[in-house]
């Protein structure tokens, strides 16, 4: 037999996406479905001018949008600071980049709304609509990353992004040589 025969395959590894980038990614994600999950609380108790849900929930929902967004910001800028130099060819994907702007409209529109406003009725503040658009845009814009991810890599790229182990290499503690290096 020579030494070009058939030799036992390797398992086929799937892809691998680097700890940071999951680490960010996860922890945004988790904020902003939780974000986006109490705007559509808060609008239905508030506003309404384009539907309500069948149920009104207890709890001051305005409070809980605001701290979740407060949560949100730091992951955003680390996940915002990770794309620009560690991601930067992913970044080129519009389904990568426009959940990001998305996400800064929100964030942005969102520090500059007064929690009153909803509160005593006014709707009209240029900042509230930028945040209903914004609203609009993060939830269009991550049904594109996801249709992105799975056009590119299929369900095996999707279930990189949940992997919870790390390559030699790829440790927490080798994050911040990571980011030095991409400089």
């Amino acid at each position: 037999m020579s030494s070009s025969a058939v030799r036992p395959s390797s398992p086929k590894k799937g892809p691998y996406q680097p700890s940071l980038l999951r680490a960010l990614h996860g922890c945004s994600a988790l904020a902003v479905l939780g974000c986006w999950l109490t705007g559509l609380v808060v609008y239905g108790r508030y506003d309404g001018r384009w539907g309500r849900l069948p149920l009104q929930l207890p709890g001051d929902w305005i409070d809980i949008h605001g701290s979740l967004g407060v949560v949100l910001l730091p992951f955003a800028v680390l996940l915002a600071v990770y794309a620009c130099t560690l991601g930067r060819r992913r970044l080129q994907r519009p389904s990568n980049s426009l959940p990001l702007l998305a996400l800064g409209l929100a964030i942005g529109s969102g520090k500059l709304m007064q929690e009153d406003w909803l509160r005593s009725g006014q709707l009209h503040h240029l900042a509230y609509h930028l945040h209903l658009l914004a609203w609009l845009l993060v939830g269009v814009a991550v049904a594109a990353h996801l249709w992105g991810v799975l056009r590119l890599g299929g369900w095996p790229l999707a279930q990189s992004m949940l992997n919870t182990t790390a390559r030699s290499g790829d440790q927490p503690s080798d994050w911040l040589r990571q980011l030095r290096r991409s400089r």
